[in-house]
């Protein structure tokens, strides 16, 4: 690794921190030594209709994996998030939403969204909707997708959102697969500037099931759309005869809240299930420490809500928190490249959460890529979704705010429902490239192959020692799977799937998923590593770095690299970059092919599908599977075409 500088805690930070770090170390000891007693407390995140007595209820023995919180607990989620707020704070704003085209933005209140919700409660109910039903949400970045969310929460029925970018094969199996009687969609979305046929998309997918009774349709743009009586209502129509008042559900700590499905290394997605006491304090306390959000702050999260970065960071965590949430439906780059820049001067953003890709695919425009946007207002960063190199993390800071402010890396996972391993800004001294330290309650380890405990600055499989309310609870309708997943390969530990290295200093960085861990020649490495070492070269903007099959070595290296503007990739270039990489990680990791990517295939969340780059490394792309969920399919032609490996 190249020389990493550690950014000391800012003082003045840390004075106005809800932890510095003698705060927070004790509150770790004791999360770790009496955990009963510290999240008995904790518990006083949320507001209670029964007071839970029973805290923890936890086993990752095998043949018993199970998994409670708060078990004797009562309460209702959109209560927390809304109704506890309305007698005090009701005018505050809760969702700030800015619409694709920068002249679209809506500013609603608590008080507002409270009453679109019960109306909307009252809707799904007169639908037939009831609780324990699982109700499919497949939306543009609106608010009345928060607005379905929540109605689903305080009905008791339980949501599973399906990102807006997935193909109409793809919302089948996941609607089938939860047998989910009601969807919520639009007629279209809104994306860069594009139209996205989400009703058209519906209809393909649910033509052969018999499980969907009713479809609910928004109107976005307004568009036709085909059209099916019984089945389909819109939703104008719905709220607009629907009572503003409604009781909440009263929900047990353990009844589920929702389903989200996330792809596995094999076989079909698997619909995670989270819980609603022991979840909703975790996605309570992660935003409020983490993010270090006051009273006032203006918090944008630049993720969709189909992702579990949504459900935790734009809704759940900062509504809970009675935070005042940025809701975008746009893209970084549209209309121009200085879009994010231009939202947070706009609505004097506070803290800033968003995705390596999206940094680094900004980074390649230069230092002057906001513009002149005042970012004045920035108070704190966030890292989300997959390691950030720290060429990158230096330029967020010094392009995002005035050099100063401070990064939050987080590490964590869908199956975790928030944040695991990350820095606090007050208490918590930060390395660019590392996730730091673990959050309250979070004891992770790291076991070589066999499982055995590693102790020290070393590197390994990455697991967590024992549970934490956040954890999902299983796989809808597949506990024995979730077991296999999770708790099979390693026993009595949760195993994240991926591989990490332990600092002297106890920090933890993630290396990539264990299947993204190469093996050269008997040597280990993370592709997260030697991807970090190509974007440190002036001319590298992105990359992504695969293992394919070698004679000689076992797995090459094998590197598609996209380069900032006015580069060209040479042959002179290529020794450059493999010079550039022995010289900053050693021989065994220099390339055995570099290939120009003038894109790489990212679903329409910026995730880089490396089933696809393995396949055309291998020489081996003649069944690429489903490419229907990339943001841009043609980058694949291009890359088979001028595949090195032939």
């Amino acid at each position: 690794m190249s020389d990493i500088k550690t950014y000391p805690i800012d003082a003045k930070v840390a004075a106005n921190s809800w932890a510095d770090s003698n705060t927070r170390a004790a509150m770790y000891q004791e999360s770790i030594s009496d955990s009963e007693a510290f999240w008995h407390k904790q518990a006083g995140m949320v507001d209670w209709i029964k007071e839970p007595t029973t805290i923890k209820q936890t086993s990752f023995a095998p043949g018993n994996v199970d998994i409670k919180w708060y078990a004797d607990g009562e309460l209702n989620v959109a209560a927390n998030c809304l109704d506890r707020h309305l007698s005090a704070y009701g005018d505050e704003i809760a969702i700030i939403w800015e619409g694709d085209d920068p002249a679209d933005n809506r500013h609603i209140s608590y008080r507002e969204l409270h009453a679109q919700v019960c109306k909307f409660s009252n809707a799904l109910l007169a639908q037939g909707a009831k609780k324990g039903d699982v109700i499919t949400l497949y939306m543009p970045m609106i608010p009345e997708a928060a607005v379905a969310m929540l109605a689903c929460a305080r009905i008791g029925a339980v949501h599973s959102v399906i990102f807006g970018g997935f193909s109409p094969e793809a919302i089948s199996g996941r609607v089938a697969g939860a047998n989910s009687n009601i969807i919520i969609t639009a007629d279209e979305g809104i994306r860069g500037g594009r139209s996205i046929p989400l009703k058209g998309n519906v209809d393909q997918a649910i033509a052969n099931l018999d499980c969907v009774e009713k479809v609910v349709v928004v109107k976005r743009t307004g568009s036709d759309v085909a059209w099916q009586a019984g089945r389909d209502v819109w939703y104008e129509d719905i709220v607009a005869t629907a009572s503003d008042q409604h009781t909440p559900e009263v929900m047990n700590a353990e009844d589920p809240l929702f389903i989200l499905y996330t792809s596995g290394s094999t076989g079909q997605p698997k619909g995670l299930q989270h819980t609603s006491g022991g979840y909703l304090v975790w996605a309570a306390l992660t935003h409020k420490y983490v993010f270090d959000y006051k009273p006032g702050d203006i918090y944008w999260c630049t993720a969709d809500v189909g992702w579990i970065t949504g459900h935790s960071y734009i809704i759940y965590g900062p509504l809970a928190n009675r935070a005042t949430t940025l809701m975008f439906e746009g893209v970084p780059n549209y209309p121009t490249n200085a879009r994010f820049g231009e939202v947070i001067a706009k609505h004097k953003v506070n803290q800033f959460y968003t995705a390596p890709t999206a940094i680094r695919a900004l980074m390649q425009h230069g230092d002057d890529v906001l513009g002149d946007a005042d970012l004045t207002s920035i108070k704190l960063l966030g890292s989300v979704g997959e390691p950030i190199n720290p060429e990158a993390w230096e330029w967020y800071r010094k392009v995002f705010s005035d050099g100063t402010a401070p990064i939050v890396d987080t590490w964590w996972q869908t199956e975790t429902g928030g944040h695991m391993i990350t820095p606090l800004p007050g208490s918590i001294a930060t390395k660019p490239g590392s996730a730091t330290l673990p959050f309250f309650g979070v004891q992770p380890a790291l076991v070589d192959n066999d499982g055995q405990l590693i102790e020290g600055a070393a590197e390994g499989n990455l697991v967590i020692l024992d549970s934490w309310p956040g954890q999902a609870r299983s796989i809808w309708g597949n506990h024995q799977r979730f077991e296999e997943t999770y708790f099979s390969t390693f026993e009595n530990v949760y195993f994240t799937g991926d591989g990490a290295r332990r600092d002297e200093d106890g920090y933890y960085w993630i290396t990539g998923r264990v299947d993204d861990v190469l093996n050269v020649s008997g040597h280990r490495m993370g592709t997260a590593e030697i991807e970090s070492a190509l974007v440190a070269h002036e001319a590298t903007s992105e990359a992504a770095v695969v293992g394919y099959p070698h004679d000689i070595k076992g797995q090459g290296i094998y590197c598609y690299v996209t380069l900032k503007d006015g580069y060209k990739m040479t042959d002179e270039l290529k020794v450059e970059l493999r010079n550039w990489v022995r010289a900053d990680i050693g021989p065994i990791a220099a390339p055995d092919f570099i290939q120009l990517a003038p894109g790489l295939p990212k679903t329409r969340s910026g995730k880089i599908m490396r089933r696809i780059l393995r396949k055309i490394a291998a020489n081996d792309y003649a069944e690429l599977g489903d490419t229907s969920t990339l943001a841009d399919p043609s980058v694949v032609n291009d890359l088979i075409d001028n595949r090195c490996n032939r």
